[in-house]
């Protein structure tokens, strides 16, 4: 019976319990580490075979590795045999087809934890894909230059702002993490926005991600 390697990524210690507790219920995937944050992940793929990761969307702390997409991409670019599952609270088509885009496996949400979970190393272990909604983005590109010379008007606090909110976090979150004002950081976020010249948060979404600016 072919057995698969788990390491599973979350900074929530009743989310890392619980996935470990689904994920050994089935006796072909066995979970080989834990981590709690983005330095802690790369160690671990570094140091030993893994064969399946589960990782949180948002992962804490200010590492070189990022978190959210940035994180996604490196993990698929640098270890390109590790399949990837990914838990979220998003459910942003933008986001979700480009985490698509980058090979991810699927994308679980944390609402749906036990059922999706359950389906998916189902179809892991019989090597099946998973099924999942798919989506496409509307782009909001059109002049190349134009769009960089909007980018380039933005303030250092808009473009940190910019950053988290690509990385799936919202207003309060973001101010949380910033200890700022939820009204100053959604103040800041509409200014860029005009900046930018778009006009909703999928708009905004889609100009940061075709554009690949925060990766």
């Amino acid at each position: 019976m072919e057995t698969f390697n788990v390491v599973i990524a979350d900074d929530h210690p009743i989310v890392l319990l619980g996935v470990r507790e689904l994920v050994e219920r089935d006796r072909r995937f066995s979970v080989v580490g834990e981590v709690v944050c983005s330095d802690g992940l790369i160690k671990l793929l570094r140091s030993q075979p893994v064969d399946l990761l589960i990782t949180d969307f948002n992962m804490p702390g200010d590492s070189p590795y990022g978190d959210g997409l940035k994180l996604v991409e490196y993990v698929t670019r640098h270890f390109p045999a590790v399949r990837v599952l990914v838990l979220t609270m998003i459910s942003n088509p933008l986001i979700l087809t480009r985490l698509q885009e980058l090979g991810v496996l699927a994308v679980i949400q944390k609402s749906q934890l036990h059922v999706e979970i359950e389906v998916a190393l189902k179809a892991i272990a019989k090597g099946k894909r998973i099924s999942g909604h798919r989506t496409t983005p509307t782009s909001v590109l059109d002049d190349g230059a134009d769009l960089d010379e909007r980018f380039s008007r933005l303030s250092p606090k808009e473009h940190e702002i910019l950053r988290l909110f690509v990385q799936g976090q919202g207003v309060n979150e973001i101010a949380r993490g910033l200890n700022r004002s939820a009204k100053t950081i959604s103040t800041q976020k509409i200014s860029a926005m005009r900046k930018l010249d778009v006009s909703s948060d999928q708009e905004l979404l889609t100009y940061c991600i075709e554009r690949n600016l925060f990766n």
